[in-house]
């Protein structure tokens, strides 16, 4: 793909100033890289007389030179990029069957991408700005009744140091609602069994306190004695880290995803279930007990 200099920038933006993670800018970049493509394929298939005697041309020059080029000529697709073109990309997305929510999150980042040219004085025109999103098919999230929540806390067993792990990450998730990345990154220092909160580092990297129940903070300290003892034999182990595999390093979101399939297959409770159904279960909850919607 050829590449721009822009876009660079555009996610150099959000990694460092706005501190978003290596993951989302990697989906921001993709997004834009196939909107590049589109209007680059709209644009050799109005000029291909022109572009077969630039692609002559480049022929000629040094390699360094046709890429400053390329970069160009994305760049200059992407700055003189007008609303129909905007208008024929999501039209295309829509003949591919696209889900409605995926070109809701396309137009998102075109939103983003166009709102950071026009700031930065890249450009002074904003071919998104009068685009609407399309309607989402609005679904009630998924959430466990308490039975079904007590069903699978109570699945891993608590007497060898690995179940008693996996059962104080499923506590944790439902009792502090918290998302698995922000789960998997918690440290030992971060659980504060005292004042029975849980320092949280979120989106973003903005940290937040979070509460957690007695009971979860019960079978946290039970896995956390099963863990030091295990670091004792193991010099291997992070000593930093909460929530760690069975080499003592911190666990990844899929083992934890997979850990949950595990335990859903074990206690025969629905297997579509997900770890932020435990988030979903957890505001619900405390939503049916009285809690300010402002604070779930």
């Amino acid at each position: 793909m050829e590449e721009s200099t822009i876009i660079h920038k555009f996610l150099d933006y959000l990694k460092y100033e706005r501190r978003f993670s290596e993951h989302t800018a990697k989906c921001y970049g993709a997004d834009l890289t196939q909107f590049s493509e589109f209007l680059k394929d709209a644009s050799e298939s109005d000029q291909p007389d022109a572009d077969l005697i630039s692609s002559s041309h480049h022929e000629a020059e040094p390699a360094t030179a046709v890429a400053t080029q390329v970069n160009l000529k994305v760049d200059q697709l992407l700055l003189s990029a007008k609303i129909d073109s905007v208008r024929s990309y999501l039209g295309l997305l829509n003949e591919k069957q696209y889900s409605k929510a995926t070109i809701a999150r396309k137009l998102a980042t075109l939103r983003s991408f166009y709102k950071f040219l026009v700031k930065r004085n890249y450009t002074r025109s904003n071919p998104v700005v009068s685009i609407r999103t399309p309607k989402q098919e609005k679904k009630l999230p998924r959430f466990l009744e308490y039975d079904e929540v007590k069903k699978l806390l109570g699945t891993p067993p608590i007497n060898t140091w690995l179940g008693a792990r996996d059962r104080a990450i499923l506590e944790t998730l439902y009792s502090t609602g918290i998302r698995v990345s922000e789960l998997v990154a918690l440290n030992m220092d971060d659980i504060d069994f005292l004042g029975e909160v849980v320092h949280v580092r979120g989106k973003g990297k903005k940290e937040r306190i979070s509460p957690i129940g007695s009971s979860a903070l019960q079978v946290i300290q039970h896995y956390m004695e099963y863990r030091n003892k295990r670091a004792q034999s193991n010099g291997n182990f992070d000593s930093k880290v909460l929530f760690v595999n069975k080499h003592g390093r911190r666990l990844s979101t899929r083992s934890v995803r997979r850990k949950m399939d595990k335990y859903l297959k074990i206690s025969g409770l629905d297997p579509e279930i997900s770890p932020h159904t435990l988030r979903h279960s957890f505001a619900t909850h405390m939503l049916n007990n009285g809690a300010d919607l402002r604070s779930v």
